[in-house]
Order: C-alpha cells, then sequence, then structure tokens
C-alpha cells in the first residue's frame, strides 16, 4: 500500500480518467518546428513524462490564430487542419504508457512580439501586456467574434488528433485574460467595464469550444486567480468573475499572476512548496468543481496534504517533471531520494525561453529530451576516470562515467561534496539549490564502481597509481579580489566586518540571528552574487546599498530571478549606486567613485562581491605531467570559466563526449 493514497486514486471527469492526480501543466519549451508543427524530438520530450508515470500531461498552448496569435518563436500551431497528423501521433505515443493527454489552446493577444508576427498585437484595448511591451490595437467586434469561431475550430482539431480534454488559457495576460483584467481592459462598450463585460469574451469562446466538441469532452480553464499587481483582479474578483464563466467548464486550472509579476506566475526560488494551494480551494469551494493548483511543489508530502485536505484535486508539476520526468515512477516505487528535484532556478527553462527565445534546458537534468538513454550505453574496454573535484559538474561527470561502466574516482579536498552549490544554498532564500548537490551525493553513493575520496588533495603520484584513461579537473571558482586598496589585507580577517561571499557563507548562522535592523549593508558588486547578499540583508531591515561598475544591476540574470530582485530593491528601499567604482577599502567604510567624484560608504558590514574565478592551479602540472600518456585531460565547470552551474553540469554529462573521442563506447 502506497503512502500517498490521494496521490495515487484515479480521478474521472466526464469521459476522461486520469490514473492518478498529478499532471505536467502547459509550459513552452520552443521545441516546434518553424512553421509551429510538433517534431520527434519534441513528442520524445512529452514521451518521458508520460513514460514515468505522469497522470495527465497537458501539451503546451497552441495558437489558435495565426501570426495575429502567437507568442513564440517557434510555437505550437492549431489553426489548421494540417497540424491534425503529427498531433495525433503526439497522442497516440503517450497514450501507450496509459497517460491521458490535452492540450492548451490559446491567443497571445497584446503579449505578441511585432518583430515576430509582422503586424501590430491586439487586445482588449491599447494597453501592453508588460511594462515596455508593444502597444496593441483594440479588437472590433467582428474580430472578436472571428476570434471566437477560432476557438471552437481549433478545439475540434484537438478533439480529432486524439487527446483526451483541451484547455483554455485565459491568465498570464494573454487575450482572454486582457479582456479579464481591468489592468488591460479599458473598453466602453459590452465588451469592457462590469464583470459581467469583461468576462463576456471568455463566454462566448467557452460556448464556442463546448458547441466543437460536444458534452462529454473536458473543457479545462487556466485562470490568474490573482493577477499579485496593483490595480489587477484579487481572489475575491475572480471568484466573482467565474460565476459567469462557470458553466460547461470542468476542471479550473488556478495561477496567478501577470507578465508584470511573472515570478509568482513561474514561481521564484523562495516561494514555498503548493504556496497558491488556498487560490484553487477557494474556486473549488465555491463552485464544486475540480481544480488544478500549481507552484513550487517538490515533495509528495506536500502534494498528498493539499489532496487530503481538499485544497485541489490535480497536483501540478510542471518544472519539477523537466527536472526528472519520472517523478511519479520514483515516488510510487519509494525512491524518493532519487528524485532530481527542480530547484526553481528557472534559467534553463523560463530564462532559456522567454529571455533568449532559445529551447527550453534545464539546469540539473542535461538531456530533457532523452533523459536516461546514455544508460543503455556502455564501455568496451575497461576504462579509468578520475574526478578532482566534487562539485555539481565534478559528481555528474563521475556519476555518468560510472552509469556507463567506468571504473571511476573521485577526489575532493574538502570534507564534504558539493562544491558551491552547497555554499550558496546556505542563504535561506536559496535553500532549494540544495537539492541538486544533495541529489548527486545519493545517486553518487549508488554507484559501486565509484570510489570517493574526500578530505583527500588529488595530487599526480596518486593519479598516476589508478592508471587513468581520462582525467576531469573540477576544482571550481574562489571570489574574484583585484589588488584594491585595503581589500586583500581586511577581507575575511578576523577583527574586521568586511566579507566576501564565502565569508558570509561561513558565518551565516551568526548574521540570521543577529538583529540587524537599521544596519548599514553596502555590497560591491551588482552580479547574482552581490544580489543575493542584498536580498538577505533587506529582508532583514538593514539600510543596504550596492554598487556596481555596470549602468545596471544582475545583467547576466535570468528573467523571473531579475524582476524580483528589482522588487525587492524598490520594496526595501535599497540604495542603487550603478557606473560607480570600489577604489579603495577602509575598516568601516569604501571609498567609490562615479563620473570622476570620489565619495565615501560606512558600513557596519561591507560586502565584496566582484564574482568568481576559476581555481585551476594544479591543472598545468597535470597536463604537463600526462602530456607524454595516453590520457585525456579535460578541464570542466567553473575551473574551466565561471558559469552558471546548467553549464557545468552540461559538460559533466559531456564525459560522455570524451569516452567516444577515446574509443571506448
Amino acid at each position: 500500500m502506497t503512502k500517498y493514497p490521494n496521490i495515487f486514486s484515479p480521478f474521472k471527469v466526464k469521459n476522461m480518467t486520469i490514473k492518478n492526480r498529478i499532471i505536467m501543466p502547459p509550459m513552452g519549451t520552443n521545441y516546434a518546428g518553424q512553421n509551429g508543427e510538433i517534431n520527434n524530438d519534441h513528442i520524445k520530450y512529452y514521451e518521458q513524462r508520460a513514460k514515468g508515470g505522469t497522470g495527465l500531461i497537458i501539451v503546451e498552448n497552441a495558437a489558435v490564430d495565426f501570426p495575429l496569435g502567437s507568442n513564440g518563436t517557434t510555437q505550437l500551431r492549431i489553426d489548421h487542419d494540417s497540424f491534425i497528423p503529427a498531433l495525433y501521433r503526439l497522442t497516440e505515443r503517450l497514450h501507450k504508457y496509459g497517460a491521458c493527454v490535452a492540450m492548451q489552446i490559446n491567443h497571445s493577444g497584446a503579449s505578441a512580439v511585432p518583430e515576430r508576427i509582422g503586424c501590430q498585437p491586439v487586445s482588449a484595448s491599447n494597453i501592453p501586456s508588460k511594462t515596455g511591451g508593444a502597444i496593441p490595437r483594440p479588437l472590433e467586434k467582428k474580430e472578436i467574434l472571428d476570434i471566437v469561431e477560432k476557438y471552437g475550430k481549433a478545439a475540434k482539431r484537438v478533439q480529432t488528433a486524439g487527446f483526451d480534454a483541451v484547455e483554455i488559457h485565459a491568465g498570464h495576460s494573454y487575450l482572454i485574460c486582457q479582456f479579464l483584467s481591468p489592468i488591460y481592459n479599458k473598453r466602453s462598450d459590452e465588451f469592457g467595464g462590469s464583470l459581467e463585460n469583461r468576462a463576456r469574451f471568455a463566454r462566448m469562446v467557452i460556448d464556442s469550444v463546448r458547441a466543437a466538441v460536444g458534452p462529454t469532452f473536458p473543457i479545462l480553464l487556466r485562470i490568474s486567480a490573482d493577477e499579485l499587481l496593483e490595480g489587477g483582479n484579487t481572489l475575491e474578483d475572480t471568484l466573482k468573475i467565474l460565476e459567469y464563466l462557470n458553466d460547461e467548464v470542468d476542471i479550473f486550472d488556478v495561477s496567478a499572476g501577470l507578465n508584470d509579476s511573472l515570478q509568482y506566475q513561474i514561481d521564484n526560488m523562495n516561494l514555498p512548496d503548493g504556496w497558491r494551494s488556498y487560490m484553487s480551494k477557494a474556486v473549488r469551494d465555491k463552485f464544486n468543481k475540480p481544480t488544478i493548483t500549481t507552484g513550487n511543489i517538490r515533495n509528495p508530502e506536500i502534494a498528498e496534504k493539499i489532496l487530503a485536505e481538499g485544497q485541489a484535486d490535480l497536483i501540478g508539476i510542471g518544472r519539477g517533471l523537466i527536472a526528472d520526468p519520472n517523478w511519479v515512477s520514483k515516488v510510487k516505487n519509494n525512491q524518493e531520494d532519487m528524485i532530481r528535484k527542480c530547484i526553481s532556478c528557472n534559467i534553463g527553462c523560463a530564462g532559456h525561453r522567454i529571455g533568449l527565445n532559445r529551447p527550453i534546458r534545464c539546469t540539473v537534468n542535461p538531456d530533457t529530451i532523452n533523459e536516461d538513454a546514455y544508460k543503455n550505453k556502455k564501455v568496451n574496454k575497461p576504462t579509468n576516470v578520475v574526478v578532482i573535484g566534487g562539485g555539481t559538474a565534478g559528481l555528474e561527470a563521475a556519476c555518468t562515467a560510472a552509469e556507463v561502466g567506468c571504473t571511476t574516482f573521485l577526489f575532493e579536498q574538502k570534507p564534504y561534496l558539493g562544491g558551491l552549490a552547497k555554499e550558496i544554498s546556505k542563504l535561506p532564500d536559496k535553500n532549494r539549490i540544495s537539492y541538486l548537490p544533495d541529489y548527486l551525493v545519493k545517486r553518487a553513493e549508488k554507484l559501486k564502481n565509484l570510489i570517493i575520496y574526500t578530505g583527500t588533495k588529488a595530487d599526480v603520484k596518486a593519479i598516476k597509481n589508478l592508471k587513468p584513461d581520462v582525467i576531469v579537473n573540477a576544482t571550481g571558482s574562489k571570489p574574484l579580489l583585484p589588488p584594491i586598496k585595503g581589500l586583500l589585507e581586511r577581507i575575511d580577517k578576523e577583527g574586521e566586518k568586511l566579507y566576501s561571499i564565502f565569508g558570509l557563507l561561513n558565518n551565516i548562522d551568526k548574521f540570521k540571528f543577529k538583529n540587524l535592523e537599521g544596519k548599514k549593508i553596502v555590497v560591491i558588486g551588482g552580479g547574482a552574487v552581490g544580489l543575493d547578499v542584498v536580498e538577505f540583508f533587506a529582508e532583514r531591515k538593514a539600510k543596504v546599498s550596492i554598487v556596481e561598475m555596470l549602468p545596471m544591476l544582475g545583467r547576466d540574470l535570468d528573467v523571473i530571478t531579475k524582476l524580483s530582485m528589482m522588487n525587492i530593491i524598490k520594496e526595501n528601499n535599497v540604495d542603487v549606486l550603478t557606473e560607480t567604482t570600489l577604489v579603495e577599502v577602509a575598516s568601516d567604510h569604501f571609498k567609490v567613485k562615479k563620473d570622476d567624484k570620489e565619495q565615501n560608504l560606512y558600513f557596519d558590514y561591507g560586502f565584496v562581491c566582484l564574482g568568481m574565478r576559476p581555481e585551476n592551479s594544479g591543472l598545468e602540472e597535470l597536463q604537463e605531467y600526462f602530456k607524454d600518456e595516453a590520457v585525456e585531460v579535460i578541464n570542466i565547470g567553473d575551473s574551466a570559466r565561471t558559469r552558471k552551474i546548467i553549464d557545468g553540469m552540461g559538460e559533466g554529462r559531456d564525459i560522455l563526449l570524451t569516452l567516444e573521442k577515446i574509443g571506448a563506447m
């Protein structure tokens, strides 16, 4: 008997029976073809999640109107019958694993990008869907009726392609939401003004879809239950609006947020598991209809509790299923300790797709399409691999090498594994990052051909004795501390109040329990690490200043984290000094310079976070010693170039390419 009876109970609505309560909500991927057609890699991506036991997969939003309603560079389309055959191949494949499959249909409205669609976007009014976005033109009534009809035709295609249900997207700053929300809808006709009028377009779309698919085909409606912006719909407003939309909706998919509150739509790292389940409960209680809840749900205990307490009927795990498509099967088979949990970093998923128009990737999962297919290959001869460094890049390389049959040795100088990820996770708002090193250590412990030496510095002689075929240098990075007057002699020194990021982390408990209200904190460096320090102290009511040499803060941050950080800075009145250079360090102040003018910034505690630099001091010796041997020496992760965890993890998995290069695969 499973310890999660609610998670693994079936759920029936209309003519669809879902085998368990875990669903994959719709998330854009940029995996589709240039013309909006689904392709083989795209199908394989969804297949991995069906194979992993997911009960219902809601395929990402498909445009009902092209190009006007398209919001992505390679978004799926459902505006023409020609897309049905490939989509049928998708549903046919996923059904083989017992998964139910729905598709979300959508019109982007003002969220479309003019350069991509070749014309001005449309909306309820002339209000951009986000700050700085394109100004749309208001739709005329005839155009509204035409789009309503297109929704119905698209839903019929969904049904014809073998899907089990259809979801209408009425949230997240897309067209229907642009009619529902008072932020966007400034109309004075029958589609604007009162709640009933603002709900009219959505009501017509639902009726059009129902007429197209018939009475027994389930319809889901995704909503932003609370827009979490001043002047937007609150949860109470949405509950009133849904009185006009309840009929013919079978499941409410309860989300939150708009484009300008994106950190609540695509959850920021520091939001707790299941944080928005109170919203789905409110909808469920009022309308007595099934609801889906989402929101950083990583732990099965939380999912079970939400279901048991009647806060929702179905649990949406989105990025968590990108990170580990086998989440459901691992929970079912008592392998929870081996779940590769999403750390909510938003770098490879939202950061790639929204910020950079790239196909999605994942920090913790180096292959979102093929998953564990590499394990089916084995080395064709005895092969020894030595990995130096037990951070995330080194652990991924060591585990991957061992999983394909290499005898693998891992050296870590510290008494514990996890590297910088383990250290940064000591910050309370970054604690989810610890999921990754914790998972990698558990994965390593299960591999009998992986021998780990902690508290051990790797030297050439010891490595030579292991007869390596491949040596992986993954020794990480250290803080960048330039030769600024007064810096090196004071930072992290006894009796001083000047710290590097490691100085803070090594004293984190002291700072966590100290009364910091009103204390002057000055942070030098406006990159990711400096902003993490700002977040820590600003939330403790310190008086924080941040100094950055560039014109902007957080240049390399993903879109979600950057939006969240800028809100923290605004809400906590953080003093921001950009285009400002550190010139000298004293025990109680920094001397900085801007436009040839110098000033002193006095602090109770000062932090210098100017980035990280590679720590690879032993690499040259390794390369020199083994240059005449048949040994491949590679340098990966931050010891090659300081970047993000996602880059080191990818290079760790790429040990497979090195093994192929030496003819071992």
